[in-house]
């Protein structure tokens, strides 16, 4: 588990763009029982690429005028629990940390796995999302 004291920078620059953190397996699932709308689940990272593109991509998103209802986000190798709970809400893609996952209605309609977002420019990746707003929000 990664110390909170590095990880805290990185939690607090998704909720000061209206992230909510979800930390206990009870967060998510009050999520995805909600079952209407659309939400945005990222999966946080201490690695180079969410801090280069994955999080400046999905907090760049947020200025579209179509988005989510939701913005939410769970860390990997940290909250845990949360983390392996949103991921089986994922299926059928594996497990990756980062990755953007877009719901409707709690039905998985757009993902972004790490290895397209490693080595993407931030700028391409909101765009990637911001096309799945225009077609699912």
């Amino acid at each position: 588990m990664y110390p909170e004291e590095i990880c805290t920078p990185m939690r607090e620059e998704l909720t000061k763009a209206g992230f909510h953190e979800l930390k206990t397996t009870q967060d998510v699932d009050d999520l995805f029982n909600k079952n209407e709308g659309t939400f945005l689940l990222f999966i946080n990272s201490v690695c180079g690429c969410a801090a280069g593109s994955a999080r400046p991509a999905v907090i760049l998103s947020t200025e579209n005028d179509l988005k989510p209802d939701t913005f939410a986000t769970v860390f990997a190798g940290q909250d845990k629990e949360a983390t392996a709970k949103a991921r089986e809400y994922m299926h059928p893609y594996p497990p990756s940390s980062p990755s953007i996952a877009l719901f409707k209605n709690g039905e998985l309609v757009h993902f972004i796995e790490r290895h397209e977002i490693e080595g993407n420019l931030k700028h391409v990746i909101a765009e990637n999302l911001t096309s799945a707003y225009q077609k699912y929000c």
